[in-house]
């Protein structure tokens, strides 16, 4: 009979992500996962199976995480413009920069591109619907916003405001 599991999988993919965030791929181990978790490194691997396999559920796991919190956030801003939209994505998108870099298989790149796309769809929704764009020209100011927005989140943008750029392509 199978032991019931005293720390539940999002948890310990939690603490993968956390220690990737402060550390990098080197403070990722089956003991310094154990460690932070109270798990015994053997119980890890007998769930993962390696090192590797344990980082990509973590990196799948906290795309799903950012997709949910999305699309609470986008839901809670139904009726605001494009900077409601990327005002609403501040408060979850802490983790993106950490998913972004870590991104290095196909599987988390597709994540990452499936929430891109979900926040410019987003966005041009609510271009589209300003009644100055049309639909091919509210997807490309939605990709610039988006752009800037990732961008000054990556690297910081002292001087600029998102709200003037959403002022300007609307």
């Amino acid at each position: 009979m199978a032991r019931t599991k005293t720390i539940a999988d999002a948890q310990v993919l939690a603490t993968v992500r956390s220690l990737l965030a402060s550390g990098g791929d080197k403070a990722i181990s089956f003991g310094s996962v154990g460690r932070a978790t109270k798990l015994a490194p053997s119980t890890l691997a007998q769930r993962y199976g390696t090192v590797a396999a344990m980082r990509s559920a973590a990196l799948l796991d906290g795309w799903q995480v950012l997709a949910m919190d999305t699309a609470a956030a986008l839901d809670s801003v139904a009726d605001k413009g494009p900077q409601g939209v990327l005002k609403a994505m501040d408060a979850v998108a802490s983790q993106v920069p950490m998913l972004l870099a870590a991104s290095t298989d196909d599987d988390s790149r597709k994540c990452a591109t499936d929430w891109r796309v979900t926040v410019e769809t987003a966005l041009a929704q609510r271009l589209a619907s300003s009644g100055d764009k049309t639909g091919d020209k509210a997807r490309e100011a939605a990709a610039i916003l988006f752009a800037a927005w990732q961008g000054q989140n990556l690297w910081g943008a002292d001087g600029f405001r998102i709200k003037d750029a959403v002022k300007r392509l609307t």
